[in-house]
């Protein structure tokens, strides 16, 4: 689904990362759709910053930024190979 998509994206960058199964506590997943005002499930934070949904992970995944935005946090990642 939508959350392993951006787990696998974690993965193959190498970023340590912590996850939350929000879905198992309806409070907690109507908390964090109302904490950062967006509808769905997959979140990303960045260091307590929130950077997005799925798509938006996907698509900073995509065009570099993801990388870029995780260097700039001091986040420990590798490079993605380029072709």
């Amino acid at each position: 689904g939508f959350s392993g998509q951006v787990v696998q994206i974690l993965d193959y960058l190498g970023v340590p990362y912590t996850g939350v199964n929000v879905l198992a506590d309806g409070e907690l997943r109507d908390g964090i759709k109302s904490f950062t005002n967006w509808p769905t499930i997959p979140q990303l934070y960045v260091k307590g910053e929130f950077v997005g949904g799925c798509d938006i992970v996907r698509e900073m995944f995509q065009s570099g930024e993801l990388t870029d935005h995780l260097a700039q946090a001091g986040v420990p990642h590798k490079a993605p190979a380029r072709g």
